[in-house]
């Protein structure tokens, strides 16, 4: 059987280093890609592009990641800005918005990572809590860790029926949901950790990182076989 294509949603940063070259680059941490791969599937990189693009490039995917990142800039979801909110990855906003939208009109499975998970509220009406503390990390680019608890009964507990410990980086999260998600697991605190669309095709978002971890490639298998 063809392992299937999944695209991952990639950065464009304006200056990267490699070898004797410092250049801007489209830019994605090795764990995406490395987890598709351990799960089964195949990588590409979508680096932002025109909004026209989106239906276009999603047509030719069995699936979509929408990677984390920066905040999702509160205007999409008629919020004032919070003074500890990202400044605006506008260029990277727009073309993700389009490409969820184009993954949920064509039926294309999609998972959704931190900001992804966010950005796929937004899509669909929901808001946004611009700062939770003790959420981000122990300090800055540095990981944290705490426990995950699944909804019985859920597409993502059939993933991952028990509780674990994920890897996190994050000081937003899911307010009001967006329409038609539930919430599928939550953190000790409270906070929702995972959303999905129930019925028809793959819709999951997962609020940590589960790129970073190499002993869980569960969530995304989940993907890839709804992809195959």
């Amino acid at each position: 059987m063809a392992r299937p294509l999944i695209g991952i949603s990639t950065y464009w940063v304006g200056s990267a280093r490699w070898g004797a070259w410092e250049l801007p680059a489209a830019l994605l941490p090795a764990g995406y890609p490395l987890l598709v791969q351990r799960a089964g599937g195949l990588a590409a990189m979508l680096p932002p592009d025109g909004p026209e693009a989106a239906a276009q490039t999603v047509a030719r995917l069995d699936g979509l990641v929408v990677a984390g990142g920066p905040d999702v800039d509160p205007v999409h979801y008629g919020a004032e800005r919070d003074p500890r909110t990202d400044p605006p990855a506008r260029e990277r906003d727009t073309w993700e918005l389009a490409l969820i939208g184009a993954a949920l009109d064509g039926g294309v499975p999609l998972l959704g990572i931190c900001r992804g998970m966010q950005l796929l509220n937004v899509a669909l009406g929901g808001t946004l809590v611009q700062h939770l503390d003790g959420h981000r990390g122990p300090a800055a680019g540095a990981f944290g860790g705490h426990i995950v608890k699944p909804v019985p009964g859920t597409r993502y507990a059939a993933a991952v029926p028990e509780a674990v410990s994920v890897p996190t980086y994050h000081h937003q999260a899911v307010d009001t949901l967006g329409r038609g998600l539930l919430a599928t697991a939550y953190a000790e605190d409270g906070t929702t950790e995972a959303v999905e669309l129930p019925g028809g095709a793959f819709v999951l978002g997962v609020q940590w990182h589960p790129e970073m971890d190499d002993s869980d490639a569960r969530v995304m298998r989940a993907l890839v076989t709804a992809a195959s």
